[in-house]
């Protein structure tokens, strides 16, 4: 977006234009009538019908959502379907989770891998859902009809989300599909989404970490890149083909396409395209969003998490055990850390406050002969930032403090129903409840250690307190500060001596004999319930101070709408499939440094440091690598090529989307953005933006020439 700064002055008076070459998420319904034609123009040799098609099959066919069976619409990363057996592959660390799960000291999967040399060898993963587009409508037509003018945003959603409801039954109705409407442009349009949902996915595949996370911490959001971040899974189904959970009856997936994967490589400016399910951007947002963005929830997530960060490293370098148990936590809780960081140093760098300020302008001046309410909408956003501030503070502290940094006074909170069954004297209710929070404590305390969770509530209480508005504090913490006189080391022992939620045994030993008084008082249900308390009391003010952004958002991006009207407009990403396109492409990121399109197997050996965890090398690996045995698998140079980068247009959600070339074969796995163009979820920036992806001939010698799973090539179609 700098030459559109750069030209703005010049043209914002007649335009104002946020959709440039390469730029967009773009809904795949919509390809035929927007942008198959530029597509094509950029090297695509399908048609908008191969891509999407409800009747027959097409490429939407073979890319999942990852999911969980309490969230089945949010998707947390992607994966593409590569074998008529149900076979598809995601990011390792998007299965990262559910390696973890089956990791025990004995069998550490994250350390070294695992692979399943015939099918009855498959782990299944409670909870996580693979779902499938079946088809996408806009329904704006149909949600318009229920709105007025009239009504409060209240009202209005109330409206919005009756007649979605509606719309989504109708839809599915004698199906076995899942439904529901999303909006788009700020609740500018509305599009029905349909899929089909599957419940039983099983680990097939991962190869070490130190191979699936090479470079750690160290290389997150960096190029070059040389990470096999890759994980195979396989959807199962009932015997009839339709979704169930797990069962041993189950039978693999017959998909109505999967990918054939290309092993002839990638050249300088191929055709590149991702379908996936990114996240979440914000390219609409004002400068004022901008502001808080930035000076809000980018610093204070990577100053706070700073500290819970420090904390891990050293529990998870003393134990095995306790890297085991809190690898999975580390690894979430890591990747936006540096993120937040990354990104508002890109926000800076690039002048997107300027941008912003730019289009602002431009809308004010088109503003000048509409509606008093086109021309009030950036006043209500700029005074409903300014009083929701002390809130937005304050609840970023109360997250990443005390909420999400340590886990157990959560954890409490959410066995509070305890107290309620147990003052209610109704033995059957204390009963059931209690037998489920058996269950959730078997899960919690799997991956907990109480020298671990009383370091972490030491160190984040204690910065919470030194750090944040006293205005806003939680009772516990003004009680630790009277009763402890402030050392939050003392009162994190005396929860760990005093707590019945302390460790399993405790908590256990608790369920076997409940006692309100006990629990009333207990430490840990004490911190988590004035947290809690202070947790809605601050997100109520928050909202209330801001009551006004969500409509005057709204006006402004239909105010940008207009502004573009007949031109080609991709919506923010909301975790509905999209697809980007663009070419491969090396880059310049400053000044007399140029950064290749690919990397190769000689980076990983000229990176290995034994003496970091981030960068050790497998002696397998090593193996393979001195004896140049690296298959059918390699360029034309005979370089075993482990990444490579594209200019796609890509965000969170977007981890393990496949990269598909002209012809509709597999070419990698996109898993990362680099460091230069972090801002890209709220500006795309077209001369810097990069994603970075593994190429899956890397991947492919990985599962044949190092873990030698030679069933589940065969199981593939591979182009060479």
């Amino acid at each position: 977006m700098k030459k559109l700064a750069l030209l703005l002055n010049v043209i914002l008076l007649l335009n104002i234009s946020v959709s440039r070459a390469d730029e967009g998420m773009w809904l795949l319904a919509l390809l035929k009538e927007q942008n198959i034609a530029e597509i094509q123009r950029k090297g695509l040799k399908l048609s908008a019908e191969q891509i999407y098609s409800i009747n027959n099959s097409s490429l939407k066919d073979a890319v999942i959502g990852l999911g969980n069976a309490g969230r089945p619409f949010w998707h947390f990363c992607t994966g593409e379907i590569v074998s008529p057996e149900g076979l598809f592959f995601t990011n390792h660390h998007c299965g990262y989770g559910m390696i973890q799960s089956h990791s025990t000291v004995e069998h550490d999967y994250l350390a070294d891998g695992f692979w399943a040399y015939k099918k009855s060898e498959e782990l299944p993963n409670k909870g996580i859902t693979a779902s499938i587009l079946v088809s996408m409508e806009d329904v704006t037509p149909q949600v318009k009809a229920e709105l007025n003018d009239k009504m409060t945003e209240e009202e209005r959603d109330k409206a919005i989300e009756k007649i979605s409801k509606t719309i989504a039954d109708k839809a599915i109705e004698g199906t076995k599909y899942h439904a529901y409407v999303a909006d788009v442009f700020n609740s500018n349009q509305f599009f029905l989404f349909v899929h089909i949902i599957y419940e039983d996915v099983r680990l097939v595949g991962a190869p070490p970490s130190s191979m699936g996370k090479f470079g750690g911490d160290t290389d997150n959001w960096m190029w070059p890149r040389h990470t096999g971040d890759f994980a195979v899974f396989r959807i199962y189904t009932a015997p009839d083909g339709s979704p169930a959970p797990y069962s041993e009856n189950n039978i693999p997936l017959k998909p109505k396409h999967f990918l054939p994967i290309s092993a002839k490589g990638i050249q300088e400016n191929d055709y590149a395209m991702i379908m996936g399910f990114p996240g979440s951007t914000n390219r609409y947002i004002t400068s004022y969003g901008l502001a808080e963005t930035m000076n809000v929830t980018n610093k204070l997530r990577h100053e706070i998490r700073d500290v819970k960060i420090n904390v891990l490293r050293k529990e998870m370098a003393a134990s095995q055990k306790t890297r085991i148990q809190y690898a999975s936590k580390y690894a979430s809780c890591s990747n936006y850390w540096k993120y937040s960081n990354e990104q508002n140093k890109a926000l800076k760098a690039l002048k997107t406050m300027d941008v912003k300020k730019e289009i602002e302008k431009g809308y004010l001046k088109w503003a000048e002969n509409k509606d008093d309410k086109y021309k009030k909408a950036l006043t209500l956003l700029e005074e409903g930032y300014s009083k929701r501030m002390p809130y937005a503070v304050a609840r970023m502290y109360i997250i990443e403090g005390l909420l999400s940094g340590p886990e157990l006074p959560y954890f409490a909170i959410q066995c509070s129903g305890l107290i309620a069954a147990l003052e209610s004297g109704d033995q059957a209710r204390t009963d059931a409840l209690i037998e489920k929070l058996k269950t959730a404590g078997d899960n919690f305390y799997k991956n907990y250690n109480p020298q671990t969770e009383q370091k972490l509530i030491a160190a984040l209480f204690e910065y919470t307190y030194k750090n944040m508005d006293p205005q806003f504090y939680p009772t516990v913490l003004t009680d630790v500060a009277k009763k402890y006189k402030g050392n939050f080391c003392q009162y994190a022992q005396a929860i760990m001596d005093k707590s019945v939620f302390a460790t399993q045994e405790k908590f256990n030993a608790f369920l076997e004999k409940p006692n309100l008084k006990v629990l009333k008082k207990d430490l840990a249900m004490l911190a988590g319930q004035s947290i809690y308390e202070k947790f809605r009391e601050v997100a109520i003010a928050m909202q209330d101070a801001g009551e006004n952004i969500a409509a005057a958002n709204r006006l402004f991006v239909e105010g940008i709408m207009d502004i573009n009207k007949g031109k080609p407009m991709a919506p923010d990403a909301n975790s509905t499939l999209r697809l980007t396109y663009g070419n491969v492409g090396s880059y310049v990121p400053r000044d007399a440094v140029f950064y290749n399109y690919y990397t190769t197997i000689n980076g990983v050996m000229q990176k290995e440091d034994p003496n970091s965890t981030e960068f050790i090398v497998p002696e397998r690996l090593k193996e393979l690598y001195n004896k140049k045995d690296f298959g059918p698998y390699t360029n034309e140079k005979g370089e075993l090529v482990t990444c490579f980068i594209t200019n796609n247009d890509i965000t969170g959600g977007n981890s393990g989307s496949p990269v598909i070339n002209a012809n509709g074969e597999l070419i990698g796995l996109a898993f990362d953005g680099n460091s230069e163009a972090m801002s890209g979820d709220i500006d795309f920036e077209e001369n810097l933006q990069r994603c970075i992806n593994v190429d899956v001939r890397y991947v492919l010698f990985i599962i044949d020439k190092y873990a030698k799973a030679t069933n589940l090539i065969e199981e593939m179609t591979i182009v060479r």
